[in-house]
């Protein structure tokens, strides 16, 4: 009798835990859960699907790793189209076409990349500060969250996420000035994995051209 009691009890605990846990989570705490996942990393690796539509129209999709480290520092290295490289070294960013064998080098501050303000993951994730009209609602088992920039000085002007119940981005849509859009796909997620700095340092490609510019291009 005592057995089929603490059995019963054990039964009603779990059905009342797996409620709590299936509770939705508000605006406030779903924010506050990504900045603190990412605030908090130092280092973090993600496999990612990349897809541009410009005014020239939508481009093929490409793919490959994204390794970041505070502060700033980034480095996109791409399997399709094998060979591009962006790399961010926290002060500059360079952009290698293997096609042209051609880097385009740009302060950090000055580049209109879209690529360039995802080091915020690493950053200072604050969202009242960089973000207004801040929404969210259920996608499936993840949340939706959009927002505009609260500054007009950025390359971006809206930005779509979709968020995990863990905090983790998995989708990141960029909405730029210019009415291009960006879309990542986020997958396999590490953080905090050891990333070696010198991985940050660019190195030019042998035979490549160094062009001082716009690194705007895709």
């Amino acid at each position: 009798m005592r057995h089929n009691y603490v059995t019963r009890l054990a039964a009603i605990l779990c059905l009342l835990c797996l409620c709590v846990s299936a509770q939705p989570l508000d605006l406030k705490t779903l924010l506050k859960g990504v900045e603190t996942r990412y605030n908090k990393a130092k280092t973090l690796e993600v496999q990612f699907n990349e897809a541009y539509t410009g005014a020239g129209g939508p481009r093929q999709s490409e793919s490959g790793k994204l390794t970041l480290r505070k502060p700033g520092r980034m480095r996109w290295d791409y399997s399709a189209p094998a060979g591009k490289l962006f790399v961010s070294d926290g002060k500059q960013v360079y952009l290698y076409n293997p096609e042209l064998k051609r880097v385009e080098r740009m302060p950090l501050k000055e580049s209109e990349d879209m690529r360039a303000p995802l080091a915020f993951l690493l950053g200072k994730l604050d969202f009242a500060k960089e973000f207004r009209d801040i929404q969210m609602k259920p996608e499936g088992s993840d949340y939706r969250v959009a927002a505009g920039a609260k500054s007009d000085r950025l390359p971006y002007e809206r930005i779509e996420m979709l968020v995990t119940p863990g905090f983790a981005i998995r989708r990141l849509i960029v909405n730029g000035q210019d009415q291009s859009i960006l879309t990542f796909e986020f997958a396999g997620e590490k953080l905090n994995p050891p990333v070696d700095d010198s991985r940050f340092h660019f190195q030019v490609p042998a035979g490549a051209t160094i062009v001082s510019g716009d690194a705007n291009s895709q």
